[in-house]
């Protein structure tokens, strides 16, 4: 899977505003949990909140359903911003530089960053935004609400990645190594459907909405600076003011 540039992202962040009007995101973050047999002497390391051994798959996509980067193997025990901060080359990668995103843009009056969109399971980032803890506040609330629209309309990719491998509805049968190296395939191959589906003029990933669910939150990875308090605002203000206005009107 090639590694993203700050063009690759810029177009993504293009495709994004162009579907949903939120300026600036480059990808969506998103966890699954992928069913295996137990290691040995693995205790409960990869016995997770839903009752079976799993490894986590982390993925951040476009917004044509492609995946961009993929970490995978972390212990299923384990919350999404836990495996974030803990086994994530991807957060590796954003924190020394070497993931780069594309320098900030004034819209309206505001300087906007690229960043990515979680939800509450991951921490709150200057380079990663996530929903209000509360959403008490009126205009609060309506960022939320975006947001979510925003994520649900791509959080049915692992559902269409299970779908189109049915080694990944049941229990996989072999070693670690040979999980990694299955599900890395089967997310390749993921994207070569997306692209051949592109080039022969129809779509493959057709947003769906999915019941709203609750994350399960580790707190103790999840303090933000605020300095990415502050970034969010500006999104919250942006939208507040640009689209939702707009849309009233």
């Amino acid at each position: 899977m090639p590694f993203p540039t700050v063009q690759r992202f810029q177009q993504a962040a293009e495709e994004f505003e162009a579907l949903t009007g939120f300026p600036n995101v480059c990808s969506c973050i998103d966890g699954k949990h992928v069913r295996i047999k137990c290691p040995n002497s693995s205790g409960s390391l990869f016995y997770n909140y839903e009752n079976y051994n799993s490894i986590h798959l982390q993925a951040i996509r476009d917004a044509k359903g492609k995946f961009l980067t993929i970490d995978i193997g972390d212990y299923g025990r384990r919350a999404d911003s836990g495996v974030f901060f803990v086994e994530s080359d991807t957060f590796r990668n954003i924190e020394h530089n070497i993931l780069k995103f594309p320098p900030a843009r004034v819209i309206d009056g505001l300087e906007l960053s690229y960043v990515l969109l979680g939800d509450q399971g991951y921490p709150l980032k200057p380079y990663l935004m996530r929903p209000y803890s509360t959403g008490d506040d009126d205009d609060e609330g309506v960022y939320n609400c975006f947001l979510s629209k925003i994520r649900r309309s791509v959080e049915c990719v692992f559902g269409m990645l299970v779908s189109k491998w049915g080694c990944l509805k049941t229990e996989l049968q072999v070693n670690q190594d040979h999980v990694d190296t299955i599900v890395k395939t089967t997310c390749l191959l993921h994207n070569i459907c997306i692209d051949f589906r592109e080039s022969q003029g129809s779509q493959w990933f057709n947003p769906i909405n999915r019941k709203n669910e609750t994350a399960s939150l580790s707190r103790r990875f999840n303090h933000s600076s605020q300095q990415a308090n502050y970034i969010r605002d500006k999104f919250k203000n942006y939208i507040v003011r640009n689209i939702v206005h707009v849309t009233d009107a």
